[in-house]
């Protein structure tokens, strides 16, 4: 049996060793957080740990709510906002579409004001593209509007942007699934409706998952250099489409001739996991909407996959992935 080789990075990464160290830790502290016995306190001081080293993880001097995931830190964040007026970007995940069904997409900010609450992902889990948010946060700023940033594919990777709201997902860069989290600027943007996390999410909290999330963001170390990635994505060369600033991580990838379906059979037979666009619509037949919204034609995107690489990719497996995608024809 040929070792596999694992390249759906954004859609979910592999545990880390130190984050299942620190789960293991966490599952030891048994009681419930928000117990105010002397049990309950060993367990709400190592899960307060965790959301400070959390903070400093992400340079963030705000808030740090914990959810479920990316997906209930937007809705949260979409519904709960004292901003009524929701407008997103074209190219937001599907979790931002649902949760905030009624939302419009626009970029045009002279409409922009304190009503208004503006989601815009920090980097594109389809094509790796990064939006600058961090310039977009200082031209909003005048307008009292809010901004809203889903960082899930560039926490742990990239400087977070300065925006009034960020998410980051736990599972996305070798933490556990189950546990993600609203980085807020302020708790005066969200309308508090009672329960756990200061009154702003209900449910037990997930401390287990805390310290992993906490150990994996501080890991940081990945088994492939810059350069590395560079020059993968140079051995590629044209058939990687591109929309300016890129990551050297996420790739979506068009081959000349075949369809993204034969591609995907393909590639697992050679023992290679890639995706057709997002891990959440790929299932489906129908052209992403994202690569629709970067214009990109339907003849090309009937031809694109996602390559997506992790924290323990290896030369040896980019190496081996290129010759394959080579031979491809």
């Amino acid at each position: 049996m040929i070792d596999r080789i694992y390249l759906d990075h954004a859609a979910t990464t592999p545990l880390r060793p130190e984050a299942r160290a620190a789960m293991a830790e966490g599952f030891s502290l048994w009681a419930n957080p928000s117990s105010p016995h002397a049990e309950g306190r060993r367990a709400k001081n190592a899960l307060e740990d965790a959301r400070a080293r959390i903070k400093a993880a992400c340079d963030w001097d705000g808030e740090v709510i914990f959810t479920s995931g990316a997906s209930e830190a937007l809705w949260i964040a979409l519904n709960r906002a004292k901003a009524t007026r929701r407008i997103v970007s074209a190219v937001e995940h599907d979790a931002v579409f649902r949760a905030a069904p009624d939302a419009k997409v626009s970029d045009d900010e002279s409409t922009f004001d304190a009503s208004t609450i503006l989601a815009v992902q920090h980097v594109n889990s389809e094509t790796g593209v990064i939006n600058p948010v961090g310039a977009m946060a200082e031209t909003l700023a005048p307008t009292g509007a809010v901004l809203l940033s889903d960082c899930s594919q560039s926490a742990g990777k990239l400087a977070l942007p300065k925006a009034d709201m960020l998410v980051v997902s736990a599972h996305k860069l070798g933490g556990p699934i189950g546990i993600g989290a609203l980085l807020v600027r302020d708790w005066n943007l969200l309308e508090p409706t009672g329960g756990h996390e200061r009154g702003y999410r209900q449910g037990t909290e997930n401390m287990p998952g805390s310290l992993g999330f906490a150990a994996a963001l501080e890991a940081g170390e990945w088994a492939t250099t810059p350069d590395d990635r560079a020059g993968f994505a140079k051995e590629l060369g044209e058939d990687v489409l591109t929309f300016g600033d890129q990551t050297d991580y996420i790739f979506a990838l068009a081959h000349p001739t075949m369809s993204a379906q034969a591609l995907l059979i393909r590639l697992d037979a050679m023992g290679i996991a890639v995706s057709a666009g997002s891990a959440c619509s790929s299932g489906t037949l129908k052209k992403s909407r994202v690569l629709d919204a970067f214009g990109v034609s339907d003849e090309v995107a009937a031809r694109t996959i996602r390559v997506s690489l992790g924290w323990n990719t290896t030369t040896a497996e980019l190496d081996r992935f290129l010759e394959a995608w080579k031979s491809l024809t």
